[in-house]
């Protein structure tokens, strides 16, 4: 499951691609949290590098069991960022 997200801002949006701070997906529904999917050789599949204004961003949560599924909300976690009751294409 692909969270792509467009920074208007550097300086907020440091956490979202601090390599040191873990982001979840969590399923408003059931509670389930998802993480990052890890690649064996190209490690997490997340960008990391410094974030920098008008570019896009990506990062891919492993749902392997399908737990989350088109119209689901969810809640996006990464330290001390909230995006929450978004919308699953």
């Amino acid at each position: 499951m692909r969270f792509s997200y467009h920074v208007v801002d550097a300086r907020k949006a440091a956490v979202l691609n601090d390599k040191k701070t873990t982001p979840y997906l969590v399923v408003e529904r059931t509670g389930t949290t998802l993480e990052v999917k890890d690649a064996e050789r190209v490690g997490q599949l997340r960008q990391v590098a410094t974030p920098e204004n008008g570019r896009k961003y990506w990062m891919v949560f492993a749902n392997t069991h399908h737990v989350v599924k088109p119209g689901d909300r969810v809640e996006i976690k990464i330290g001390s960022f909230r995006a929450n009751a978004l919308v699953v294409e």
